[in-house]
């Protein structure tokens, strides 16, 4: 069960039986007055008395504060004000989230000495709390004893001098929380009850918000001639699915934007069979394509004014009498030739006719594909960011800032006519792997051969996207990356 925060921000609140917030900057301290039953007064009277430093996201609690109507009082620490940005209060949202445990009423004070709230970082606190609230439970029969206690909704009250230019906000926070839970939920279903056909028909409901949204079956991508993507497909009895969402939010006529996703909704391996230990774990293997479901939701949901396409490429990966092999030769929409040397490589064999096609037909100002492309890319970054690759500078500058902004960060990796020749084949235009060295960037050349002269970006999630570490704002093993970052590359440069 995920409890339902019913959020709204006002200029004050009664504290009566209420588990209360209160935020402190790392070196501020309040004053005491004369009420010491002023939640201020408590705060800076226990801070004194535990020698609270208010590092970020540090916490002091206070139960049933002497004098005070509220049940427990939480000072959540902020670090020093003058290091805040966007994505801490993201964070200090999320952690204020973790303290709630059993309340139904709680409030916080936003508002402290030597920390400056506008309703930017209002909307950024309580997006916080609505990612943290996230739960995947919905298989459990049993609940352990703090499940149980977990109540269905929770009435939170956000206290601000900026209130209602931050209640203004709501909509979109709640927009931009939305998009992330559903990416979350994707990832983190089982492979059984998401396979390429229910997929789609998730990117169908976004018609609900007014997105247009076509299916096309493996007939339509038999004309089209996609042998890339059909030859990952054949060894399953699910049949693959390519879904094309548009968003016309912007000014009729303008090029659209377009982020393509690698939705593998379960990777066996196929032929080249993957180890048995871990492979539950390739349910995640469609995390590009949650990203940009996820994407589509926000932009749609929040009414962006931008014209978006995302392209989502579904397919299962597995062994069969009819499966792919390794030495067989396969043309792409393109007309490209490709040698398969390992069936486990599949993902690019799908964003490489899922890119062509988005740029034959909408002719996009930039294409990004997200995709859990590789391991190789974990060996070399870990979990902290997601590699990036790119045709255009102005592209890869803009995601960076985003990712540094949102938190869900990027990190530049090359690109080279040098490791374009490792993926040369002596039998076809290329086979589709390299090899082991250089792994993350062979498979980002691959699909550089697939994009023209189009600005692209290749974002390669596989640490990113699934097994992610607990954080602030996410305790899920889904994380939902690319939702937040791609939103806001879009609200910061491509928005009318």
């Amino acid at each position: 069960m995920q409890t339902k925060y019913e959020i709204r921000f006002a200029a004050s609140a009664s504290l009566e039986n209420t588990l209360t917030v209160m935020l402190q900057a790392s070196g501020e301290t309040t004053s005491a007055g004369s009420n010491e039953a002023d939640p201020q007064n408590i705060a800076a009277r226990a801070a004194r008395i535990a020698d609270f430093k208010a590092k970020a996201m540090g916490t002091l609690e206070v139960i049933a504060p002497a004098g005070s109507a509220a049940d427990r009082l939480v000072v959540l620490g902020l670090g020093k004000p003058e290091a805040l940005c966007a994505n801490d209060w993201v964070r200090a949202g999320g952690a204020a989230a973790g303290q709630f445990r059993a309340a139904t009423k709680v409030v916080i004070f936003l508002d402290a000495p030597g920390l400056e709230v506008g309703a930017a970082q209002a909307a950024d606190f309580a997006l916080g709390l609505l990612l943290r609230a996230y739960k995947f439970d919905m298989y459990k029969t049993k609940k352990k004893d703090d499940d149980e206690k977990q109540p269905k909704s929770v009435s939170v009250t956000i206290v601000t001098a900026c209130h209602q230019d931050a209640q203004k906000r709501l909509a979109e926070v709640e927009a931009t929380a939305g998009g992330v839970v559903l990416a979350r939920d994707l990832v983190n279903l089982p492979p059984n009850v998401l396979g390429p056909v229910e997929f789609a028909e998730k990117a169908r409901e976004l018609e609900n918000l007014g997105a247009e949204v076509e299916i096309l079956t493996e007939k339509e991508m038999q004309d089209l001639k996609m042998g890339a993507l059909l030859g990952v497909a054949q060894g399953s009895v699910r049949p693959p699915r390519l879904a094309v969402i548009q968003w016309k939010g912007g000014k009729a006529g303008d090029a659209p934007v377009a982020f393509i996703g690698k939705g593998v909704v379960f990777d066996s391996g196929g032929i080249s069979i993957k180890p048995g230990a871990g492979m539950e774990d390739m349910k995640g293997d469609m995390g590009g394509a949650a990203a940009v479901i996820g994407l589509m939701h926000v932009l749609a949901a929040r009414k962006a004014k931008v014209n978006a396409i995302g392209v989502l490429g579904l397919v299962e990966n597995m062994p069969d009498g009819n499966a792919q092999r390794p030495g067989d030769i396969v043309t792409s929409m393109s007309g490209q030739t490709i040698e398969i040397i390992n069936t486990d490589a599949e993902g690019r064999l799908v964003l490489g006719d899922a890119l062509w096609y988005c740029n034959k037909r909408f002719k996009p100002r930039y294409m990004i594909n997200l995709a859990t492309l590789t391991g190789a890319v974990l060996v070399a970054l870990g979990n902290q960011h997601a590699g990036l690759f790119s045709n255009d500078d102005e592209l890869s500058e803009r995601l960076t800032a985003a990712g540094e902004a949102t938190g869900e960060k990027l990190w530049r990796m090359p690109l080279g006519k040098e490791y374009d020749k490792m993926i040369d084949s002596k039998f076809a235009d290329m086979k589709n792997t390299g090899g082991r060295h250089a792994g993350a960037i062979t498979a980002a050349q691959f699909l550089k051969r697939f994009v023209g002269e189009t600005p692209w970006a290749h974002i390669d999630v596989a640490g990113t996207a699934m097994n992610s570490p607990s954080t602030e704002i996410s305790q899920s093993w889904a994380s939902g990356y690319g939702v937040r970052l791609l939103d806001r590359l879009v609200r910061d440069h491509y928005e009318a």
